[in-house]
């Protein structure tokens, strides 16, 4: 009978810590420069490249100890021994967001300046047709 001890799935560990970080997958594609598709291959893989792997870790905001060593029995020990009055201490796991809000403005505000465009290059075009 072998005791041989089984490695740890990496890619399901990345999931996991993703998934408790509340972060979905093109997020993480975004914050890598890569596409929903790659991470979820990553995420598939029992073995991930050792340089794609602190990339990931440093987008994740963890160690790469961190995913290595992910134990789904830890994250349970701390959210049942940080459970109080119905409510939940910080465990340590704190939400990023993957973009920057002012982008979004700054990107708003060129869509409806070039709609405002359009509409006046179009109302020109109705004018010279009469």
């Amino acid at each position: 009978m072998s005791t041989a001890i089984k490695p740890k799935h990496i890619g399901r560990n990345i999931s996991r810590i993703r998934e408790l970080k509340d972060m979905k997958q093109e997020a993480l594609a975004q914050a890598l420069g890569t596409n929903q598709q790659a991470i979820s291959a990553i995420e598939n893989s029992e073995t991930v490249d050792e340089k794609k792997l602190i990339e990931i870790a440093k987008a994740l905001d963890v160690s790469v100890e961190a995913i290595k060593n992910f134990s789904e029995e830890a994250v349970l020990n701390v959210i049942g021994n940080t459970y109080h009055d119905n409510g939940i201490v910080n465990a340590g796991l704190n939400y990023h967001c993957t973009f920057n809000p002012l982008d979004k403005v700054v990107e708003l505000y060129e869509r409806l300046v070039q709609a405002e465009k359009d509409k006046v290059e179009y109302l020109e075009k109705l004018l010279k047709g009469k």
